[in-house]
């Protein structure tokens, strides 16, 4: 039984040796990072700052004019009013120690707001293509010939004007000299472009004497680590922005022998897509028989990938 998860792409890599940068890159980190990251994140850092500032008030206990002192509460609410520039009058700086540890948090109060505002904003406002991608890359049978499939939806309901879509795949290559390297290797597509994409769209690719794949077998996708990367591009005609989406398959999302159950049918006189079975496949009844080319077949025909003839 092969190993559930292993590694899927460049992300999953295990990188040494990086330069630690974490200031040069905490907005990229802030970016890349989900919502509940973030938004903890910015909760973490603001109840930390109030928190330092309510210790800072605490040392003097008749910094905000309190009578009979300053407790330890009343101090972060005051820095809460402060930094967050409320105010409502009840405690105020009394000394020249707060009047400048309010200007300070003042400060930092704006400069928080500045920037966690754009944060959030850039981050809400970034458009994202709402892309769905197959579970699974199939191999079956079409026109003779074998073919590697997957498939995408726009499940946003919208429109992507000329989208375009690129599948590769990575794998083992030895040179003349001997020497084997991981190379990223294009898939030849039946169609990689669509000037309007809506619905669903089914990518094909022929194995034939072209493809890498050409010749390999399963067990050879498997002892190589194969992995498929797909990426598609367009223009959305909502936001009139170029969006992008992308997923990376492993040998072991590869189904031999399978297609997709169809999803596009006529309901009446309207067209409809049921997304509920979008990862659904089923046998492919002419795999392997209806094949070009049955010679070139291993002893083990459900495992190889067929050589077509042509």
């Amino acid at each position: 039984m092969p190993e559930e998860r292993r590694y899927r792409g460049p992300e999953d890599a295990i990188r040494i040796g990086l330069p630690h940068r974490p200031l040069q890159d905490l907005y990229y980190e802030l970016m890349r990072g989900s919502w509940r990251w973030l938004v903890t994140m910015f909760v973490g850092v603001y109840l930390v700052a109030n928190l330092l500032f309510a210790t800072l008030y605490w040392l003097d206990p008749m910094s905000a004019g309190e009578a009979g002192g300053l407790s330890f509460a009343d101090a972060f609410f005051f820095s809460v009013q402060t930094i967050s520039t409320i105010g409502y009058g009840s405690l105020s700086p009394a000394s020249t120690f707060s009047d400048v540890l309010v200007t300070v948090e003042s400060i930092v109060g704006i400069l928080g707001v500045a920037v966690g505002t754009g944060i959030i904003f850039t981050k809400f406002a970034r458009t994202r293509a709402g892309v769905m991608f197959s579970d699974k890359v199939v191999i079956n049978v079409r026109n003779r010939k074998p073919c590697l499939m997957l498939r995408v939806a726009n499940a946003r309901g919208n429109e992507v004007v000329e989208a375009a879509i690129r599948v590769s795949v990575l794998l083992k290559e030895t040179t003349l000299e001997g020497e084997t390297m991981r190379r990223v290797m294009d898939l030849g597509l039946v169609r990689n472009n669509s000037p309007l994409f809506s619905l669903s769209w089914q990518v094909m690719h022929v194995i034939d004497e072209d493809s890498p794949l050409f010749g390999r077998s399963m067990q050879d996708l498997q002892d190589e680590r194969a992995i498929f990367i797909v990426t598609l591009t367009g223009i959305d005609n909502t936001f009139s922005e170029t969006v992008h989406a992308r997923r990376v398959y492993s040998d072991l999302d590869v189904v031999l022998g399978a297609r997709f159950v169809d999803v596009i049918d006529f309901q009446g006189d309207q067209l409809r897509i049921d997304l509920r079975g979008f990862n659904d496949t089923e046998a492919d009844p002419m795999w392997p028989h209806g094949l070009q080319d049955q010679t070139s077949f291993s002893p083990e025909p459900a495992v190889r990938l067929p050589i077509s003839a042509g």
